[in-house]
C-alpha cells in the first residue's frame, strides 16, 4: 500500500499544481472508510466537465504513460483515462462532469496517510454511492463494510439516497436502491 500512497501523493501534487478539482476514490478511499483490502491501482475522479476533457487528457498523457495505445480515444468515449506511473502502477482517472461528481469532490476529506502525506479522498457517503452504482459483488462488499466500519447511524442516509436515485435511474437499474436499503437494514437492524 505504501507504493500506492506514494503514487497517489505524486498524482495529487500534479493535479494541485494545475488547480484541478479532484478526489481519490476506489481502493484508496476503501482503505480509510471500509475494510482495508488489497488494491493495485490508484483511482481518482477529476472534474473536467463536458466538452473540455481533451485539455486534461492531453496534459495527463504528457506526464504519465498510458496503458492503452488508444488511451485518448478510449477516455473520450468511456470517460476513464487509463495510465500508469513509471514503475507500472495503474492509475485510473474518471473524467467527472455529473453534478454528483462535482459534489463528491466538494465534500472530499483531507486524510493523513503517512507523515507528510495528506490525500484528498471522497467521503464515506460518496464512496457508498459510487460503489452501489458500480454494483459489482466486491463493490457491495465494500458498501457493507463501510456501513459497518462507519456505523450506519453516523452516515447521512438522505444524502446517499438522494445522490444514488438519479444515478440508478440513469443506469436503468432502480433495484440498486432496494439492494442498498436491504443492506442498510441488515447491517443496522435498529429503526
Amino acid at each position: 500500500m505504501d507504493r500506492l500512497i506514494t503514487v497517489a501523493a505524486e498524482l495529487q501534487e500534479f493535479c494541485s499544481k494545475r488547480r484541478w478539482k479532484f478526489c481519490f476514490i476506489g481502493g484508496i478511499a476503501v482503505q480509510e472508510w471500509s475494510e482495508p483490502r488489497m488494491t493495485d491501482d490508484v483511482d481518482l475522479t477529476l472534474l473536467t466537465g463536458f466538452g473540455g476533457e481533451e485539455a486534461f487528457i492531453d496534459e495527463l498523457l504528457r506526464h504519465y504513460p498510458s496503458r492503452r495505445a488508444d488511451a485518448r480515444e478510449f477516455a473520450l468515449i468511456n470517460r476513464v483515462l487509463v495510465l500508469q506511473n513509471d514503475s507500472g502502477i495503474g492509475i485510473d482517472i474518471a473524467l467527472g462532469a455529473l453534478p454528483f461528481e462535482e459534489l463528491a469532490i466538494t465534500r472530499a476529506k483531507q486524510i493523513k496517510y503517512a507523515p507528510g502525506v495528506t490525500l484528498t479522498i471522497c467521503s464515506p457517503e460518496d464512496l457508498i454511492v459510487m460503489k452501489a452504482f458500480a454494483s459489482r459483488d466486491r463493490d457491495w462488499r465494500d458498501v457493507q463494510m463501510t456501513i459497518i466500519r462507519q456505523g450506519a447511524g453516523a452516515l447521512d442516509w438522505p444524502y446517499i439516497f438522494n445522490q444514488l436515485e438519479p444515478l440508478a435511474a440513469l443506469k436503468e437499474h432502480p433495484e440498486i436502491l432496494d439492494r442498498l436499503r436491504e443492506l442498510k437494514k441488515k447491517t443496522n437492524p435498529a429503526p
